[in-house]
């Protein structure tokens, strides 16, 4: 799991909001880039704890022929004022209403730390519903739900909290400034709670291939920690990228080579 600010603008701030609800084009909170034309197909990023949709804001507006969409969560950066969803199971439930529009091309999920829990939610919840399921659930420094209760920040204090997400701040070279660590602090206890709330005691097939991903200098997950991913789906793959736990944000080329793979 991974602190993130997640302010008003969060760190590198969230474009435009435009994208479907109810209706494809009608404008939705949940996606923060205009969508391009033209790309066939589709990648939907999923925020890790902390953090909001500026954490994909380095990321290139596609990777292959895929659009790149970074949702955005309530109770967050140009959300902060909503309530936040609770549970990873009710923010599943009210994201795929609002997916529905955008599932008309084949689409994956990526999902980095805590932000692969949401991800695998919302798929299984496709699947409940009768709608197109992922091409590829991409899973990145994040141990399977089954295991997810055994992450270390669970048990963190706030100041040890504190001095991750200051931390975090400073790998992103920015200053972190008191009100900013203060705000980023409010999101992630919130974020923090929903996952202890979170459950699962057994591992439940997702109906599409698993990615996992393994950072070679991550010093929080392990390959091993990993391992319980091989439970959820008939094919999964394992791939070992160059960087550390938050290396994905700068969107390095070995990342961007395998979430191109699919295509």
């Amino acid at each position: 799991m991974t602190a993130g600010p997640a302010g008003p603008a969060g760190p590198a701030g969230p474009a435009g909001v435009t994208g479907p609800a109810g209706a494809a084009g009608t404008p939705s909170p949940w996606f923060v880039r205009p969508r391009p034309t033209g790309h066939p197909a589709r990648l939907f990023c999923f925020p890790y704890s902390g953090s909001g949709a500026s954490a994909f804001s380095a990321w290139p507006a596609a990777v292959a022929d895929a659009e790149v969409c970074p949702l955005q969560f309530p109770g967050r950066e140009n959300r902060l004022a909503e309530p936040h969803y609770g549970t990873y199971e009710n923010l599943a439930a009210e994201l795929t209403g609002h997916l529905a529009p955008r599932l008309d091309r084949p689409f994956a999920f990526f999902g980095h730390c805590a932000g692969a829990l949401p991800a695998f939610e919302t798929a299984l919840r496709l699947t409940e519903q009768g709608l197109p399921r992922p091409e590829r659930l991409f899973v990145s420094g994040q141990p399977a739900p089954h295991d997810a209760s055994s992450d270390r920040m669970l048990t963190m204090t706030d100041d040890e909290l504190r001095a991750e997400l200051e931390s975090v701040v400073r790998g992103r070279g920015l200053t972190p400034r008191p009100d900013m660590i203060d705000l980023g602090m409010a999101v992630l206890r919130r974020d923090l709670a929903a996952a202890r709330a979170y459950r699962r005691t057994a591992p439940v097939a997702v109906g599409c291939p698993v990615v996992v991903l393994h950072w070679r200098d991550d010093p929080d997950v392990s390959l091993d920690q990993l391992q319980g991913w091989r439970r959820y789906a008939e094919s999964v793959e394992f791939h070992i990228i160059d960087g550390g736990h938050h290396d994905f944000m700068n969107a390095p080329g070995g990342l961007l080579r395998l979430l191109a793979s699919w295509r």
